[in-house]
């Protein structure tokens, strides 16, 4: 599902007492407050007896008056004063009404000081608190209709519902006069956001930039409708984009002189009321109309003809309607089966475009190529309705596992060409990292391969072909009994692991390789030696004792964030944008790998998390799985970010070699006495890894003998994946007919 969510069942804790006096905050609140972490609260109630007694929530997750936590953090020393945000936002999560209906109260009350200052003034220092709330709902009734319309859905703003608000709505107002109403709504709507991730599925920043993109390129954008709007992404990006100059190859482009008129539905009502508000504060001037409400069952626009149509509708819904909904008029390509509701979003959204406005949906990749929809695809390319599918990377969007596709369509009746054709784009291999879905894909490059692609082909009605990537078809080539339309299936692959030169120069290197790992294979002692007594007697330390001592520092992994990219768009006021480390995963350490992860966006509401960063000379060890590895850091990872489930050591060079602490932190005996075993898992206490007492020089005799044995091992990996690379491009070549049998 598409920023579109369940209900929302956010509740913070209250009695029903004015939420300024009984706002609670919880232990990850006061770790916020105070700058730390929450095992630093935790040992502050074990060690202070004063620190304040919890006065609601669980045993397992107590919640403190914030007033009485404020007072504590001051008095120790922690804290000078609460930051206007982090108040507001403790109220909000302690009203006693629940989260989202205070943030609804509060959204109301920053649009008011937004679109009427003065008003706001008056009523803020002329009332008192019980004036206040018994004056606002009239005020903010005429702003909610003056800027959403009549049916908006931001309701329940009532005498009643806003007298234990007041100390919110003053709070809230502060907060708008410090940071601007629309950034402070920015920071409430994504902390809510980001504290409630399984309710909410979420379209990034990334494909709600490159949907407006494509839907943009026909033309003005004069009306956008997004009929799953969940927390307003798409219609965010479709404003943001009509305020850009056009596109190149584009025949017209929004202005900001002309703002674009956003529609969008949602079936969560409290999340409808969010959305909205977040439109009305983040467009100024655009009319916004949001409507609450089931859009396959209750269309709340029947008469809209839209410039464009953005949708990321819920997925593999078998309840959409199908039984009441026989006799739509909308299903002019044919009536979806109960497990096609992606193909009623379809033909809802080419129902409300207008002749030759675009509609650009968000679709599993199933719904290309499953038999049960094959006639209305069909029924699509005849009548040149769908004029392309592109296959976006694995992780552009939730489900992050599977590689979803873009549909773009376009309503005939707008000088369509005779002969139909379909754009077929696969974007798959621009991820970075892998496996597949792991980590972000490179949207720069994704949203530059699609936007070109399709902005040739609709200005030309054609495309060169290029293999592996781009394709134009026929609509007729496609209408055999499956209609498959899945991009991989219609793409011809590139030149078999880049023709036969390429191989060639593979076979090379792997000979090349096979010889140097001759030379690499270490000699053992020789047979007669005999093994020395005192080696089995030498004084052992363990890590944890050197971390102690100051020999080396212990780092683990998985913190950081990178900042929020927002999608394609290049920063404001010209500045490059700082490009955020890639991340050494547990896979690259397991498999001799360069650093292939990438950091996670950081939350709107929020700066980015500063990550551990490798230095050469660091060690890494993986924790889980039990295998016996340890990674000295070179050159080339260095700079890198230190990714989940893997611990850093970083030795003092003055006592400790890192090739000799990697080398004895890789032996089975010692790892297997340093390992716990639970059902499913078994994961390594570094710690309690061992090393002997040795002398620095000694270290580096050692050191030397274990950097010899990495070589060896690092050479025999490159020549498995130039081995395996060779046999499956003679394959393919073969197979192909790039490369002949003899």
């Amino acid at each position: 599902m598409p920023d579109n969510a369940s209900p929302d069942n956010a509740t913070g804790g209250g009695s029903g007492a004015t939420a300024g006096a009984t706002a609670e905050v919880t232990a990850a609140g006061i770790a916020r407050l105070a700058g730390v972490g929450r095992a630093a609260v935790s040992n502050w109630r074990r060690r202070h007896a004063d620190f304040p007694k919890p006065v609601g929530g669980t045993e397992t997750s107590p919640a403190f008056a914030l007033r009485d936590i404020e007072q504590w953090l001051r008095d120790q020393g922690k804290l000078a004063e609460v930051p206007l945000r982090e108040r507001v936002w403790q109220q909000l999560v302690g009203h006693p009404a629940g989260t989202a209906t205070a943030l609804r109260q509060a959204g109301a009350v920053l649009l008011l000081v937004h679109e009427r200052p003065a008003v706001w003034q008056q009523l803020r220092t002329a009332a008192d608190d019980t004036e206040l709330t018994g004056v606002l709902p009239a005020m903010l009734d005429a702003v909610l209709a003056d800027r959403l319309g009549p049916e908006h859905p931001v309701r329940g703003l009532t005498r009643e519902a806003l007298a234990p608000s007041a100390a919110l709505v003053r709070a809230a107002g502060d907060l708008a006069a410090a940071d601007g109403a629309p950034q402070a709504y920015t920071f409430l709507l994504g902390r809510h956001l980001d504290a409630n991730p399984r309710q909410y599925t979420l379209t990034p920043p990334g494909p709600a930039a490159l949907m407006a993109e494509l839907a943009a390129s026909a033309g003005t954008l004069g009306s956008v409708l997004d009929p799953a709007c969940g927390a307003g992404a798409l219609l965010t990006a479709a404003q943001e984009r009509a305020g850009q100059e056009p596109a190149d190859g584009a025949e017209g482009g929004g202005t900001a002189d002309a703002p674009v008129t956003l529609h969008g539905q949602e079936a969560d009502p409290d999340l409808a009321a969010l959305t909205a508000l977040r439109l009305a504060l983040s467009a100024p001037g655009a009319p916004v109309r949001v409507r609450a409400g089931d859009t396959l069952r209750a269309d709340a626009f029947p008469d809209l003809a839209a410039d464009a149509v953005l949708a990321h509708p819920p997925f593999n819904e078998r309840n959409w309607g199908h039984d009441e909904l026989a006799y739509d008029p909308r299903w002019e390509y044919g009536f979806p089966a109960r497990t096609e509701s992606e193909l009623a979003w379809v033909q809802h959204a080419l129902a409300r475009l207008r002749p030759g406005g675009t509609a650009v949906l968000l679709m599993p990749p199933a719904a290309a190529s499953r038999r049960s929809g094959r006639r209305i695809r069909a029924d699509l390319l005849r009548r040149g309705a769908l004029r392309a599918v592109i296959a976006l990377p694995a992780g552009a969007a939730p489900p992050n596992g599977v590689p979803l596709h873009l549909w773009v369509l376009r309503k005939p009746g707008g000088g369509q060409p005779p002969t139909p054709h379909l754009l077929v784009v696969d974007t798959a291999d621009l991820a970075t990292g892998t496996p597949a879905g792991r980590d972000r894909p490179d949207w720069q490059s994704v949203h530059t391969t699609a936007v070109e692609a399709w902005q040739t082909f609709d200005r030309e009605g054609g495309i060169e072909e290029q293999p592996g990537v781009r394709r134009s078809l026929a609509a007729i080539d496609l209408l055999d009994d499956d209609v498959d339309l899945a991009p991989a299936r219609h793409l011809p692959p590139p030149a078999a692991a880049g023709g036969p030169a390429e191989l060639a120069r593979v076979r090379e290197r792997l000979t090349a390789t096979l010889a140097r790992t001759t030379e690499l294979t270490p000699r053992p002692a020789a047979g007669d030696t005999v093994p020395d007594p005192a080696a089995a007697r030498r004084p052992l330390t363990t890590v944890g004792e050197l971390a102690r001592s100051g020999a080396l520092v212990l780092r683990a992994g998985g913190a950081g964030t990178a900042a929020t990219s927002g999608g394609a768009t290049p920063p404001e006021g010209g500045r490059e944008p700082v490009e955020a480390p890639a991340v050494l995963t547990d896979h690259d350490v397991l498999g001799g790998g360069a650093p292939s992860g990438a950091l996670p966006e950081a939350p709107a509401s929020g700066p980015a998390e500063e990550a551990v960063l490798l230095r050469e000379g660091d060690v890494v060890v993986p924790v889980l799985g039990g295998g016996a590895v340890a990674r000295v850091v070179d050159e080339a990872t260095a700079g890198a970010a230190l990714g989940r489930n893997l611990t850093l050591l970083r030795p003092d060079p003055a006592a400790l070699d890192p090739w000799f602490l990697a080398g004895f932190l890789r032996g089975t005996a010692n790892t297997r006495q340093a390992s716990s075993y639970a059902s499913t898992a078994t994961r390594l206490d570094v710690r309690r890894l061992h090393l002997p007492r040795l002398p620095l020089a000694d270290q580096r005799r050692y050191g030397r003998r274990f950097r010899e044995l990495a070589d060896f091992e690092g050479a025999l990996r490159l020549a498995s994946r130039l081995g395996e690379q060779l046999v499956q491009g003679l394959h393919d070549g073969l197979t192909e007919g790039s490369v002949a049998p003899d």
